[in-house]
């Protein structure tokens, strides 16, 4: 067996996102005013910066104006779109009603917000970070944390490269490299396999919620040019979804001619029949989107599970040796529907504790100077208020439910603090059996408004080198056809954006279920929704994944 080389850093980042190169880049801002020096290397799985990054998106600049408080007079191509316009429509299956800006809290109207694409902004974000010494590695996938004989983290191993599909070596392989740390950021994004390990060996969620999650699934459209308002920025609840079910939509007028359009369905629902990508195909066809998108053109998709649960669903932020920061803890607030500003400010508040201790010699331990500042920062009083948002719109549904929120919303806006939080329940537990239910009535796709998964996922330029370990695994190779196919008429074929799962031989008595591994887009939904939890989602070999351009 090879051995690894390994490399020391102060602190090692495990993802290339908005909260990872915030953390890198406020690590030496600190470095540089003390007048001293300190090693940060940031690891991410997609072949480039911003290859695996996808959102709607509006950001919040609030934490990158604490950042990098000149961001709008440099090249940031953030800057770019301002919004201009905030609407919000309740749809029916032929109308729309716009909900007046009066009715809902001033936090929710986008004033001083921008729009554009999230993967161009930790492009431009990794710039700044390896101009300032950052040690940035694309196309290097975290696969395993190591620990100290104490127990400590110590770091992460990338994964090996060249290994077969049967486990064998290729002629090519290289063994994978350790990085060893005094203080591991996991900034994996959403659902990440490495912060699931983490939060499991260390008990993290023992005193908080279970996550809940929502699959968010884009296109990108070139439109006519008389119909582009850049600036413009839609989101939209109700119609195609039913009562088992909730969501929205979202229509976002971006730079170059383009709109970002998109839909989310949260995981929680109940008919396993859904198909969130074929949600989203039908909600394109209501009138008032399809006339906005007739004579246009699809140029690019994807999809990404996102953090649903809010305050009450995010764990312990330390452990020894170990930190959580963005959405690999979930600081995602759902009624805005923005969640990189508060990412990057739970990154910036984990630097100033990491710097810090390793200021005071100290390296291994809990960074508890972290939750100290989350406690006090204007982060967690924004997510506060919100807290019980999506668990009333839960229970009592798309129109009560949303009622309901914007009631506490608006009396915690007033100072007025709820006195109950109300919880979460898994994801994965929610499904009724087949016979109770009926399967949704979707559109066939036409190739102009609406389409099929395999040429959406063309279109996210996903590639995995083939003879590679499938890296979508089973606990027991027997749940999907022996469980999960009587019960639920095998759900992963349709909560799948990309086609991954199918299950054939049915009519000749002899169902399989197949992994179609070389499709996927790293969403996470199957590890999240799978009833039994028997799919584990592991990195593939590193850049494996979509390379998404612009998203």
């Amino acid at each position: 067996m090879s051995e690894r080389e390994s490399m020391p850093y102060d602190v090692v980042i495990v993802g290339a996102g908005p909260a990872g190169l915030s953390a890198a880049i406020r690590l030496k801002q600190l470095a540089e005013a003390a007048g001293t020096e300190v090693s940060v290397c940031v690891l991410e799985k997609g072949s480039e910066v911003g290859a695996h990054i996808l959102s709607g998106a509006v950001i919040d600049p609030r934490a990158l104006d604490e950042l990098i408080p000149d961001w709008r007079d440099t090249d940031c191509p953030l800057a770019e779109t301002p919004v201009t316009q905030n609407h919000h429509w309740v749809l029916t299956s032929k109308k729309k009603f716009s909900l007046p800006h009066l009715w809902t809290p001033p936090f929710l109207h986008n004033k001083g917000t921008y729009t554009g694409s999230l993967g161009n902004l930790c492009r431009w974000l990794a710039g700044r970070a390896e101009e300032m010494g950052v040690e940035i590695f694309p196309g290097f996938a975290a696969a395993e944390i190591l620990f100290h004989d104490d127990g400590r983290v110590k770091g992460v191993a990338t994964g090996d490269m060249g290994v077969a599909r049967d486990g064998t070596h290729r002629g090519d392989y290289q063994p994978g490299l350790e990085l060893h740390a005094k203080y591991t950021f996991f900034a994996e994004g959403v659902r990440g396999h490495l912060t699931k390990e983490l939060i499991r060996t260390f008990d993290l969620a023992a005193n908080s919620d279970p996550q809940v999650y929502g699959l968010g699934i884009k296109e990108l459209w070139d439109i006519e040019p008389a119909k582009h308002e850049p600036g413009k920025v839609i989101h939209t609840q109700g119609w195609p979804l039913g009562s088992d079910a909730n969501g929205g939509g979202w229509i976002y007028h971006q730079a170059n001619g383009q709109v970002s359009i998109g839909f989310v369905t949260w995981l929680g629902y109940t008919n396993p029949y859904l198909s969130p990508f074929q949600e989203m195909q039908k909600w394109k066809t209501h009138p008032a989107i399809a006339e906005l998108l007739a004579g246009g053109r699809r140029v690019s998709y994807g999809a990404r599970a996102i953090n649903d649960g809010g305050l009450q669903s995010i764990p312990k932020l330390v452990a020894p040796g170990a930190a959580l920061i963005g959405c690999s803890a979930g600081f995602l607030n759902v009624p805005r529907i923005k969640g990189t500003h508060g990412a990057q400010k739970s990154a910036m508040i984990a630097a100033e504790a990491a710097f810090e201790a390793i200021q005071a010699g100290r390296e291994g331990d809990d960074l508890t100077a972290y939750p100290a500042a989350f406690e006090s920062s204007w982060l967690k009083k924004e997510l506060s208020v919100v807290r019980n948002v999506v668990p009333l719109v839960k229970t009592f549904g798309d129109f009560v439910g949303s009622g309901l929120a914007g009631i506490t919303m608006w009396l915690e806006h007033f100072g007025l603090k709820m006195p109950f939080t109300l919880h979460h329940h898994p994801d994965n537990e929610t499904l009724w059996r087949k016979d109770l239910v009926k399967p949704p009535v979707y559109p066939k796709p036409n190739g102009v408004l609406t389409f099929d998964r395999l040429s959406s996922v063309f279109l996210s330029n996903t590639n995995h080198e083939e003879d590679q370990p499938v890296h979508l695994t089973l606990r027991d190779p027997s749940v999907p056809i022996e469980r999960n196919l009587p019960l639920f008429d095998e759900p992963a074929q349709r909560y799948c954006p990309a086609g991954v799962y199918e299950v054939v031989g049915v009519a000749e008595g002899a169902p399989k279920f197949v992994i179609n591994a070389q499709n996927c887009i790293h969403c996470k939904t199957c590890d999240i929704k799978d009833p039994t939890q028997n799919i584990n989602w592991v990195v593939p070999e590193g850049a494996g994944g979509p390379n998404y351009p612009n998203m």
